[in-house]
């Protein structure tokens, strides 16, 4: 079996079982990848027609890259091909061909964010329920999480838990009577109205099992209740089913993922084979062997040790730093050491952290250090839009002929000041070569503005003058002197009407006491601070496209990412970063106080420290700014559970 040399002992069983259920525990690094294309390959190779097979993943992006390595392995000519899909991808297809018997046209539409909004609006106007109650934004999170566990509209009643919960289940009926009526399903209804129809409809199901012999499903420990219910049923003839996946790497279970599927895969179908890959060809025995003590506090788990193939002596070093800007600049400091000095490439480097908020220092210090970087699924600190609202105020504060800045929030947050108002000044100003000020008063004689509307620009011109004098007066006092002046023009209102999710509203508000927080290190930091000074240090070296978010193409960047976003990546060197209460584990989570919330962060801690190749930097604050003041910062849990019994 010359084709099967390069698989370990491990890998060669699971590529080799054929038939009947079988879970592949693919711990981190261990090449599930490689397993799911040789098995099928070797699916193929024992006779099975390749369209009988079929195999799901989550991403389009990974179903893309399996199709090409099962290309290369098969060779390109061959036809036909296995099916290689996403979930929603493979349900569409079903629909498409069979949702009439559900009553719906085959050529229903499929709803985006903006038409599920729509339709969640008038649900709620036409069972009597105001926006106070419960907004559109908050009945759609219900409906989708009901969706994801299989839960149609007519149970949704008997999973309530709040008043709230009750409403939405009465909206529920409305919206999905609503869609259904217009001939249109939203992204959840592809997986539900496929199970839909599957029950129903015998026929239709034997019809679509019959299709495929084989099953594959990887990342199977980010199953929801309705895919779940999917893969039940499509397998229940032959009970061909291979998943892969890794049940120390469910870190969705806040997007509907229920681990439950692959710890009770074994009873969930009986006479399971289960597989272990455990030979780590990513990481060094180091930092496994952190990794390995970390997660075996997680008591809800499938036993498995990861054993490094690495030969290599070097050191995981576990860094403490006074504040957050020290954490930032030494190790960026280092960063830049190891490129200049050791010929490391950018693109060597990944900088993890658990919340959105925390880049912006490390932001600022890499841009400082001219060292390219690039932000991953998380905007720029410097681009988000509350930020540059807040820097917009404070350059009209320090500049006040910065008519850009002036422009972009004379009118944010809403202070009766209209754009064709605004379009009509802008015009006087530059016909008479004047100042947008300066033209108020020609435009109110003339009519071009009304009394009212010249007064509010007066007003905020004044509101502007009165804030730019104190912090010329009492520099020292720029943080108190700026949180003054967003909560005078009612910043946080702006936030709560521009995002209507509680959870959305909430992170923007962080970000504000981000920037709060920006203002306090550089009062801390410089001997003599002025709001200009701030600002300089704010624009940094370079520019945003050679330095920051735009970079998103450049592969020899240093990369910023949460540790969400790093799953299923791997770099030679790891800064994890932020490893206190409150940060990793989450605020949400220790404020839970249940085990199976601190499991999951533990599990997100586990993936971070596995996605490092060669070197791992765990790093910490004992303080860290919030809202404008210092405040003390306690060791991550997680550091402990690391350390020797």
């Amino acid at each position: 079996m010359e084709r099967l040399a390069k698989l370990n002992p491990p890998q060669r069983e699971a590529v080799t079982t054929l038939s009947g259920p079988l879970l592949v525990l693919a711990g981190a690094g261990t090449g599930k990848t490689r397993v799911i294309t040789f098995r099928i390959a070797e699916l193929i190779r024992s006779g099975i027609q390749p369209d009988r097979i079929l195999s799901v993943t989550f991403t389009n992006k990974a179903a893309r890259e399996m199709r090409e390595r099962t290309k290369a392995l098969l060779g390109k000519g061959r036809k036909p091909k296995p099916m290689v899909s996403t979930f929603h991808s493979f349900c569409v297809g079903v629909l498409r061909q069979e949702i009439t018997a559900l009553g719906y046209p085959t050529g229903f539409a499929i709803y985006d964010r903006g038409d599920q909004e729509s339709a969640a609006r008038k649900a709620l106007r036409e069972i009597r329920i105001g926006e106070a109650a419960l907004k559109p934004s908050d009945l759609l999170n219900s409906i989708s999480r009901w969706k994801m566990a299989g839960i149609a509209p007519g149970q949704a009643h008997n999973h309530t838990e709040t008043d709230q919960d009750f409403l939405a289940a009465s909206a529920y009926r409305k919206y999905q009577k609503n869609l259904y009526s217009s001939g249109a399903v939203d992204f959840d209804d592809l997986l539900l109205l496929t199970n839909e129809l599957f029950r129903k409809h015998p026929e239709v199901l034997e019809k679509h099992q019959r299709r495929f012999d084989h099953v594959q499903i990887d990342e199977y420990q980010d199953t929801n209740g309705s895919q779940f219910d999917l893969v039940a049923s499509m397998v229940a003839g032959h009970g061909n089913l291979c998943v892969v996946g890794d049940d120390d790497q469910s870190i969705y279970g806040w997007r509907g993922a229920d681990v439950e599927h692959i710890l009770g895969f074994a009873s969930h179908f009986p006479g399971a084979k289960i597989v272990r890959l455990e030979n780590n060809y990513r990481c060094t025995p180091k930092i496994l062997t952190l990794a390995n003590r970390l997660v075996k506090h997680n008591r809800g788990r499938h036993e498995k040790t990861l054993v490094a193939h690495k030969k290599s002596e070097v050191p995981v070093r576990i860094l403490k730093f006074e504040e957050e800007t020290d954490e930032a600049e030494q190790l960026v400091r280092e960063i830049k050491y190891t490129i200049d000095e050791l010929g490391a490439r950018p693109s060597e480097f990944a900088i993890l952290f658990r919340t959105n908020e925390q880049p912006r220092v490390f932001e600022t210090e890499l841009r400082r250090q001219q060292l390219r970087y690039v932000v991953i699924g998380a905007q720029s600190f410097f681009d988000r839009r509350e930020i540059r609202d807040s820097m917009a105020y404070l350059k009209s504060l320090a500049f006040p002929a910065d008519e850009v800045s002036l422009l972009r929030i004379i009118n944010t947050p809403a202070r009766g000041i209209g754009t064709t108002s605004v379009a009509k000044l802008l015009k006087r100003a530059v016909a008479g070569g004047i100042s947008l000020w300066d033209a108020v008063e020609p435009a109110v004689a003339d009519g071009d503005l009304t009394l009212k509307t010249g007064q509010a620009v007066m007003q905020f011109r004044a509101l502007l003058q009165r804030y730019a004098q104190r912090m010329t007066d009492s520099p020292r006092q720029m943080v108190q002197i700026a949180k003054e002046l967003l909560k005078e023009v009612d910043y946080v209102d702006e936030i709560r009407k521009q995002y209507k999710e509680e959870s959305q509203q909430e992170s923007r508000i962080e970000i504000l006491g981000s920037f709060i927080d920006s203002i306090g290190q550089y009062v801390e930091k410089d001997e003599e601070p002025t709001l200009q000074g701030y600002l300089e240090s704010c624009a940094l070296m370079g520019r945003d496209e050679e330095f920051g978010q735009n970079d998103q193409q450049d592969d020899n960047a240093i990369k910023l990412m949460t540790l969400h976003s790093a799953k299923g990546l791997e770099f030679p060197r790891v800064y994890l970063v932020g490893l206190e209460e409150g940060l990793l584990p989450h605020r949400r989570s220790v404020e839970a106080n249940t085990e199976s919330a601190i499991a999951e962060e533990r599990r997100l801690c586990y993936v971070g420290i596995t996605r490092a190749m060669d070197h791992l930097v765990l790093s910490r604050s004992e303080s860290r700014m919030k809202w404008g003041k210092r405040k003390p910062s306690l060791p991550s849990r997680f550091l402990y559970e690391m350390q020797p019994e």
